[in-house]
């Protein structure tokens, strides 16, 4: 290519950079080498079929709009594919951004949500189990023991995110699989619609096609206990089990406790692995504040993060809806970004609890949770039980009090200030390193905003 057709390219580089975040133009626009170009053609040179179907989806305007503007009207774009042949040769297979595609799962529309995938999928306590058993299945899709993976928890709590990564990755790593991800209520006005038009055959055809089947609120197909729809899921999950095919299910309760099923669409549901999601620990929250607020671009103190983490405690999505909230008033109000703002926005949200600690409170509550007698944390002990419990003693009694570095020393055991820092840097570090001291903090916490 000619230098002028390299410059021409690099002003399409900066365009595509000003109009998203720096993460979703690393992944998608980065990796993309422009390799010829003639007769008003450009050919762009791609990792897959996955990334040519995720550019078209996502950013086919985009990238339209910018190549007419930078090289003109007459542009025409193809992709440029490196693939292997039968003979495990590597052979490059070149596609338009419009018109046919010469893979038939490039033409089929999933519907997965590329918002939601794993690299901003927090994982923690509360997830691990199913996030684990995610990626197994979308490694080896329907060749794990994980057929069906059920996934349940209450709402907000990252099941459809979770869902849509699992989707995600299985194109990433297996792009000729058909994909799809359907909400309980979709799947049903299809069947509706199928049943009005005496198609429900071409309905359940159309279901036993594909290689994953995502299906999201499952516990909706209970309601009202709609037989004919749990008859059709029947067989389709009937077919796609016995041939090898993935399916995934998320719910708000564990099959169970579900009622309104039949007996043998339950049966199914637990043949594969059950998997519960919880609400997040503080220190999840605490760090899915740093994604959200990351993949936007927006300026949070520390100390506003973690008053959100520490007062939302319910569900992933209430957190997002703070976020926003904050981000709205601080856009279009003019109001800084500040714990101000935090506890006016939280107030507005759930209902926040003014807890009134004390140093002398919160020693005491730690000091019963331990078991530890009150005049043994205050006294000189080394012993090493001793001293953690003194050590998240001091922790929360400066995260959770306006008292004086020296004040909270002082009253837990005659210390000094330089001990409270040395103790509250002592207790975040073993929070980021040991999961059973990171669970005692947690539980220790909840205790105290009880």
């Amino acid at each position: 290519m000619t230098n002028e057709v390299e410059q021409l390219w690099k002003n399409c580089l900066q365009i595509f950079s000003d109009n998203m975040d720096k993460q979703a133009y690393d992944t998608w626009f980065s990796p993309i080498v422009p390799c010829d170009y003639a007769n008003d053609t450009l050919i762009l040179q791609i990792p897959s079929h996955f990334f040519a179907e995720t550019l078209e989806k996502n950013y086919a305007d985009l990238i339209l709009k910018t190549l007419r503007r930078v090289f003109g009207q007459k542009i025409r774009l193809k992709y440029r594919i490196q693939v292997e042949n039968g003979n495990n040769d590597a052979v490059l297979e070149e596609t338009a951004l419009t018109g046919r595609r010469k893979s038939s799962a490039l033409e089929f529309d999933s519907h997965l949500s590329y918002n939601y995938h794993f690299d901003n999928f927090v994982e923690g306590d509360c997830n691990r189990l199913p996030r684990t058993a995610g990626l197994n299945v979308a490694s080896q899709p329907g060749k794990t023991a994980f057929n069906p993976l059920f996934i349940y928890g209450k709402s907000g709590v990252g099941k459809t995110h979770l869902a849509n990564a699992i989707g995600l990755k299985t194109k990433e790593l297996h792009p000729q699989k058909k994909v799809l991800f359907v909400s309980a209520n979709q799947f049903q006005l299809q069947f509706t619609e199928a049943s009005r038009n005496s198609q429900i055959n071409n309905f359940i055809n159309f279901y036993q096609t594909v290689d994953m089947l995502i299906i999201d609120d499952v516990h909706e197909f209970g309601e009202g206990k709609k037989t004919s729809t749990q008859n059709a899921l029947f067989h389709i999950f009937n077919y796609l089990q016995q041939s090898g095919k993935q399916l995934i299910f998320t719910c708000d309760k564990k099959p169970a406790d579900l009622d309104g099923f039949d007996a043998r669409i339950l049966s199914r549901f637990q043949w594969g692995l059950t998997a519960e999601m919880t609400s997040p620990d503080a220190v999840t929250r605490r760090a899915i504040l740093d994604v959200l607020v990351e993949k936007d671009g927006i300026e949070m103190p520390d100390d506003v993060k973690d008053y959100l983490a520490n007062h939302i405690t319910d569900n992933i999505r209430s957190l997002e809806g703070a976020v926003i909230s904050m981000v709205a008033q601080s856009t279009i109000g003019g109001q800084a970004i500040n714990l101000a703002l935090a506890k006016t926005t939280v107030s507005n949200l759930v209902a926040v609890k003014d807890h009134q600690h004390t140093v002398q409170s919160i020693r005491d509550l730690v000091c019963d949770y331990f078991k530890i007698p009150v005049d043994v944390l205050l006294s000189s002990s080394r012993k090493r039980e001793v001293v953690q419990a003194r050590q998240i003693a001091m922790y929360f009694a400066k995260k959770m009090t306006k008292d004086s570095l020296a004040t909270i020393g002082n009253v837990i055991g005659k210390r000094n200030h330089a001990t409270v820092l040395h103790a509250f840097a002592t207790v975040k570090d073993l929070i980021d390193t040991d999961k059973l001291f990171r669970s005692q903090v947690n539980e220790i916490e909840r205790k105290l905003n009880a």
